[in-house]
């Protein structure tokens, strides 16, 4: 897999030209010739294309903004035990004490509000990820952040005498920031500083080290093991709304970091040397935007464990939606986000019912042949 594009993701100065424009925007936003050229190469008319662009892409954000209603509505209603959305919405707006409002309120909608979070972390992070290393198959597991919280949970279990989720969160994510600083350190070090090429190898091998670490404990401590992977496996299964409070703050902090370095993002799709001759400083956008994706991807997985896929997937699908301007392509990534892991959620509830199939494994399910179609993409170089 290469680590990194012979040419961008998504060239904005490419969007630009298919919008209306023929050349690249400045800083500020707008065509350096304001707009001259333009009006003379279309005439009149020449102010339609963008508009219909834009039309369309607001389109695809009020249809994600649609379908997340949906997918919300589904994880409340559906289950071993269907409810009819007129109950769920009486429970939430005005209790009840019945069954169904029991089930909707205190299983149901915490289980909801965690699957919306950490689904918008991953979606944002795949897209920061595969922005940061112009890779079309980086996801956040790239900086070992998943096996960082996999030790952190598992030390907390077998050394902290921790057994719940709410435990769990705190060490799962100390360990995931802590394996993203030392993939960084790593790579940073030497020539060029923390490229992509270097971030990917750091980042490779210490996964194999924290994955050989958790084994080690894992294989001498069986009371371990049976704990573990029930979180291993990655479900919204038993998230209670303490989850979503404690997690939430860390999200919105990875959220306003991401979105602090857009306009370097858009930069470096253009390349390095280009995002230096437009003033970008590319060390800043890459420490700022991989600190959002690790405290983003940090949060999600010490509360739901590894889910998969979703910050591979996402990003992909935003991209056909909205195009590669990341002012458009992270919102998109943060609606279709939860949409992902809640409709695979109520998927794995309704598939073997009264059981249930973790949202971690239907990901996994719906992600493969996602890849498969993406590496036989004549766009992905070989």
């Amino acid at each position: 897999m290469p680590a990194s594009l012979p040419r961008p993701l998504s060239d904005p100065a490419h969007e630009a030209a298919a919008d209306g424009g023929g050349t690249a925007p400045d800083d500020d936003g707008t065509a350096p010739d304001g707009g001259g050229a333009q009006a003379r190469r279309h005439g009149p008319g020449g102010a339609a294309a963008p508009r219909t662009a834009a039309l369309r892409r607001l389109g695809a954000l009020l249809a994600a903004v649609l379908v997340l209603a949906l997918a919300a509505l589904g994880s409340l209603a559906l289950g071993s035990r269907p409810i009819a959305p007129g109950e769920v919405w009486q429970a939430l707006l005005h209790g009840g004490h019945g069954d169904a409002a029991e089930v909707v309120r205190t299983m149901r909608l915490p289980r909801t509000l965690v699957g919306l979070l950490a689904g918008a972390a991953l979606g944002l992070a795949g897209a920061v990820m595969q922005g940061l290393t112009r890779n079309p198959v980086a996801e956040p597991g790239i900086l070992g952040i998943g096996q960082g919280a996999a030790l952190g949970v598992v030390s907390a279990i077998a050394f902290a005498d921790v057994h719940t989720l709410t435990g769990y969160v705190w060490f799962g994510f100390a360990g995931a920031g802590c394996a993203a600083v030392a993939v960084y350190a790593v790579a940073v070090r030497g020539r060029g500083g923390a490229t992509p090429v270097k971030l990917a190898l750091a980042g490779a091998a210490v996964n194999a080290l924290l994955a050989a670490v958790v084994s080690g404990i894992l294989t001498t401590r069986a009371a371990t093991l049976d704990e573990f992977r029930f979180w291993q496996v990655g479900s919204l299964s038993g998230r209670d709304a303490d989850i979503a409070g404690r997690i939430w703050p860390f999200l919105a902090v990875g959220a306003l970091l991401v979105c602090a370095v857009v306009r370097g993002l858009d930069a470096l799709a253009l390349g390095e040397d280009a995002a230096k001759g437009l003033g970008r400083n590319i060390a800043a956008v890459r420490i700022v935007g991989g600190l959002g994706a690790t405290v983003l991807t940090g949060a999600a997985v010490a509360a739901t464990g590894p889910i998969a896929f979703v910050g591979l997937a996402v990003p992909h699908l935003a991209r056909s939606l909205v195009g590669g301007d990341h002012r458009r392509l992270l919102p998109m990534a943060a609606l279709l986000g939860p949409v992902v892991l809640l409709v695979s959620d109520v998927a794995g509830r309704l598939v073997l019912p009264p059981g249930e199939v973790p949202a971690g494994v239907m990901t996994a399910l719906v992600g493969v042949p996602f890849l498969v179609v993406l590496v036989r993409r004549k766009a992905v170089p070989a």
